[in-house]
């Protein structure tokens, strides 16, 4: 197999063929057709989230064909098209695992985190944390629902039944959601870094109702608001949106600190609510929505030797929609 390989964090990855894995019980082997690439690979990458696995294959939004499976797996699984997310195993008797919040699991494994991941040709899962994808005809389409539209859906789902909703960064989980949300007849404001233009038309031409900068300010104030841009200055800028009783949702793995703010853009009922991985009952509820609101995904295809530039693109956001890598 090739796979792009991280060696050490801040470091750019390195292109190597290495011997093909084996599927281990309950395990499958799958051949990469298609992996997005997220934010939370750019932060491994550089070195912001910690003790990844090194070395590391990253790429945790992976479609692909099953070509081997372990013990106690069905093998008529061979052949299937199948999609891995980021959450890649649970324990399964931790007190959150017993309440049905898997997602905030105390020993739990992360594809392209703790266990390696889809930028490479082959892949090695836990055949419980794989979704087989019987719709899915186009992989490249596909891939970034697998992060990007599972964390926007849980996020989506936070904001409740919120009519005007603000969207914080626009790329890959936002026009996803924008999709969703204007199917489910709600209002989308998209607030991009101030003068990116080309994200702002983006959005538009999703059918949100206005996009502008960051830093400009809307004459009604909104229902909710999901961050999903890394940028811990703009949750004070979200408080401010929302209405009294509203809901800020930081979709992201991480966030730079959110700095001092007066108590009173909190005040009036306002929360602020974190999304923390997925469940499976996510995807399970999230890709029949995604099937039935018509999303389409917008992606820039890379091949696997240029997974570097695919991230750089992302890091210095020159991307509208999603990053793709097809080895």
């Amino acid at each position: 197999m090739k796979a792009m390989v991280l060696e050490k964090p801040g470091t750019p990855l390195v292109l190597k063929t290495l011997a093909d894995p084996r599927p281990g019980p309950g395990e499958i082997r799958i051949r990469v057709e298609a992996c997005a690439v997220c934010r939370t690979d750019l932060h491994v990458v550089d070195g912001e989230l910690d003790h990844p696995k090194l070395p590391l294959i990253p790429g945790h939004e992976i479609v692909g064909v099953v070509e081997a499976v372990g013990e106690n797996v069905d093998r008529t699984l061979v052949g299937s098209r199948v999609g891995v997310p980021w959450l890649g195993f649970t324990c399964g008797h931790c007190s959150y695992c017993r309440a049905g919040q898997e997602n905030l699991c105390d020993k739990p494994l992360f594809t392209g985190f703790t266990r390696d991941g889809g930028f490479a040709t082959h892949v090695v899962a836990d055949q419980r944390f794989s979704f087989k994808l019987q719709f899915a005809d186009n992989p490249v389409a596909v891939a970034p629902l697998l992060c990007a539209g599972l964390v926007g859906w849980r996020s989506l789902k936070k904001t409740g039944n919120a009519k005007r909703l603000g969207l914080f960064g626009f790329g890959a989980a936002a026009h996803i959601i924008t999709q969703i949300a204007i199917w489910q007849k709600r209002e989308i404001y998209a607030f991009t870094r101030p003068g990116d233009v080309s994200a702002q038309q983006f959005a538009i031409s999703l059918g949100a109702s206005w996009a502008g900068g960051s830093d400009e300010t809307l004459e009604e104030a909104l229902d909710a608001a999901i961050i999903f841009a890394p940028a811990g200055d703009l949750v004070p800028t979200a408080l401010r949106a929302v209405r009294k009783g509203g809901r800020v949702v930081c979709g992201g793995i991480h966030m730079s600190d959110i700095p001092q703010m007066s108590y009173s853009i909190l005040w009036g009922e306002r929360q602020i609510a974190s999304v923390a991985n997925l469940t499976r009952a996510d995807a399970f509820e999230f890709f029949p929505v995604a099937e039935r609101a018509q999303v389409k995904t917008h992606t820039v295809v890379y091949p696997l030797e240029r997974a570097n530039q695919a991230l750089d693109d992302l890091r210095h956001g020159r991307l509208n929609g999603a990053a793709v890598i097809v080895p």
